[in-house]
C-alpha cells in the first residue's frame, strides 16, 4: 500500500470517443444543475458507490450549509404563513363576536319590548264550568295595566332665582 499526502489530486481523462464524450455531456449537465456540487465531489460519490462501501462509513456531504438554509427558508415561508393565517381567524373571530353581540343587543331589545306588552295587556282568567250548575262558563277580566308614573319636570335654574325674587316683589 502506498502513502498519500494529506491532499491528492487525480485527474480522469476523457478520450475522443461516443462513449466517453456521451459521458462528459452528462456529467457537465449534471454540475449545471447541482450548483453546489463539484466534479470531484461527483467522482467520490461515484467511487463511494461503485466500491459497495457501506452507508455508516462514507462521509457526510458538504452541502450542508446550502440544506440549512433551504429549511430555514421554508420555516420562515412557514412562519409567515402561519402568521397570515392566525390574522385572518383572529379577524373572522372578532366579526362572529360583534355579530353575536349585535344579536344578543337585538334580541335583549325585543324582550324587553314584549316585557312592556304583556304588562300592558290585560290578563283574562277563564273559570272552568262546575258539574252542578250547566250555565255559561265565567269569564273574569282583570286589567293590569301599567302606567309609568309622569317624568319630572325639570326646571331652569334662572326661573326658580327670579321666581324667588317675584316672590318678594
Amino acid at each position: 500500500m502506498f502513502q498519500w499526502s494529506k491532499k491528492v489530486v487525480k485527474s480522469v481523462t476523457f478520450n475522443p470517443g461516443v462513449a466517453d464524450e456521451s459521458l462528459l455531456a452528462l456529467v457537465e449537465s449534471y454540475l449545471e444543475k447541482q450548483v453546489d456540487k463539484t466534479f470531484s465531489d461527483l467522482c467520490k460519490e461515484a467511487l463511494w458507490q461503485s466500491l459497495c462501501v457501506p452507508e455508516s462509513v462514507k462521509p457526510i456531504p458538504q452541502t450542508t450549509t446550502a440544506t440549512t438554509d433551504a429549511v430555514e427558508q421554508q420555516i420562515g415561508k412557514l412562519q409567515n404563513q402561519l402568521a397570515d393565517l392566525e390574522e385572518r381567524f383572529f379577524a373572522k373571530e372578532s366579526h362572529r363576536l360583534e355579530v353575536m353581540e349585535s344579536q344578543i343587543l337585538q334580541l335583549t331589545q325585543q324582550v324587553a319590548h314584549l316585557a312592556i306588552m304583556v304588562a300592558e295587556r290585560p290578563v283574562i282568567h277563564y273559570s272552568a264550568p262546575t258539574t252542578s250548575a250547566p250555565a255559561s262558563p265565567v269569564v273574569e277580566v282583570v286589567n293590569n295595566t301599567y302606567v309609568p308614573p309622569p317624568p319630572p319636570q325639570e326646571v331652569d335654574p334662572v326661573i326658580s332665582r327670579l321666581s324667588q325674587f317675584l316672590d318678594d316683589f
